[in-house]
């Protein structure tokens, strides 16, 4: 088995993107024949409802998750809510699934919404690489009208 830190967890739906905020977070490639990855959330306790939703209806969640450091590229996972516990204010969100193996293309997409800016150069450059340190949210991923924060 391989332990890894989560940085961050969106959950993908049809109207947007739902991002939990991590008090703290764990993932493990357990590393068996059924290619299944365990993700532990630690989260405000105000999502137990949302969770609890899932869990009952067997709900497969398409998740993005960052792993160990905030620069490193989201990996999607097809998980299902497994069990969820309170401890005082927060969850404790247990989710099982298995990695998606399409690659997101973070890097090409961020050029190209740079290059659309109109940023060339040096001043690209900057920007590219300011842009794969910081990971911000790309506009095919944060239209207004789709996006859900909870």
């Amino acid at each position: 088995m391989k332990t890894f830190k989560m940085i961050s967890v969106e959950v993908m739906q049809e109207n947007g993107v739902l991002a939990f905020p991590l008090y703290d977070g764990i993932i493990i490639n357990q590393e068996n024949s059924h290619r299944l990855w365990v993700l532990e959330l630690f989260i405000d306790a105000k999502y137990k409802d949302i969770m609890d939703k899932w869990k009952v209806e067997k709900t497969l969640l398409t998740v993005r998750v960052v792993i160990s450091y905030p620069g490193n590229e989201p990996a999607s996972f097809d998980v299902a809510v497994e069990d969820w516990s309170q401890i005082g204010d927060r969850i404790s969100v247990l989710m099982k699934g298995r990695l998606k193996r399409a690659r997101s293309k973070y890097a090409e997409h961020l050029l190209e919404e740079l290059l659309d800016e109109g940023f060339e150069g040096d001043a690209l450059l900057e920007q590219f690489e300011m842009g794969m340190w910081d990971r911000p949210k790309l506009k095919r991923d944060t239209d207004p009208d789709e996006k859900t924060k909870l």
